[in-house]
């Protein structure tokens, strides 16, 4: 897939990528960060988060972009979730590129680390830290420190825009593979329970977990709002 298929919606550039294999085969080809896009981000965009976006790869990890996407000419598009798309990269790499992770508590990145290297035996891990940095002078640290070890690929699970803003960073001082992993440090280690099988492939896990959590209803308001502008055909689908 050429650079120049991307499709709009509200400003935020979006690769309708018919299978995460070819999301992968495109990854390998283009250093940049891989930036999971539902209704939500698309809804709260903001000039920052979009040039972030469309600088790099957006990929649709959301029923409801899916669908936009299939309403402006894309039939192909799937979803792609970005808890799969991380563990997809360490199997296909594991053996060839090295690794960076930062996120969760810290019980929870050494879990994450020693599972990985249980699960994908001689994966070189070059540093790992929890997700807490508190301090601009700790974030410059550890964007150095990313800079210093130069990882072929960091994963950075702190939650968005947190994660993409973070990534943007890095990759000034040191372009790599860099992918926004949100909370599945969690699911990995099973701390989190995630949606079973048919939910994910009915593209309802969003809904299964408003009914595990539905604290989480403030959000649903962003998603009622980019049906509201899907319906009225603000997208404007334009190929960049």
């Amino acid at each position: 897939m050429k650079s120049s298929n991307r499709v709009g919606l509200n400003g935020m550039e979006v690769f309708p990528f018919t299978s995460s294999t070819q999301l992968l085969d495109y990854m390998n080809e283009h250093k940049g960060i891989l930036v999971a896009v539902n209704a939500e981000k698309v809804a709260k965009a903001t000039d920052e988060t979009r040039a972030i976006v469309n600088n790099n790869i957006g990929y649709a990890d959301g029923a409801g972009v899916v669908v936009a996407l299939h309403r402006l000419g894309y039939p192909g598009a799937v979803r792609i979730a970005g808890c799969d798309l991380w563990l997809d990269i360490i199997s296909q790499t594991y053996k060839q590129k090295t690794f960076y992770l930062v996120g969760g508590k810290q019980e929870v990145i050494d879990e994450t680390v020693a599972r990985l290297r249980k699960d994908f035996e001689g994966i070189r891990i070059v540093a790992s830290r929890n997700g807490y940095v508190e301090s601009d002078e700790e974030r410059e640290t550890l964007i150095q420190d990313v800079a210093e070890k130069k990882p072929d690929v960091v994963f950075v699970a702190m939650g968005s825009p947190k994660q993409e803003l973070l990534m943007a960073d890095m990759m000034k001082l040191h372009p790599a593979i860099y992918q926004g992993l949100g909370g599945s440090f969690d699911v990995y280690t099973g701390r989190v329970k995630r949606a079973p099988r048919w939910w994910r492939e009915h593209n309802m896990e969003f809904l299964y977990r408003f009914l595990k959590q539905p604290q989480r209803y403030r959000r649903e308001y962003y998603r009622l709002k980019f049906l509201a502008w899907m319906l009225m055909g603000k997208f404007d689908g334009q190929k960049k």
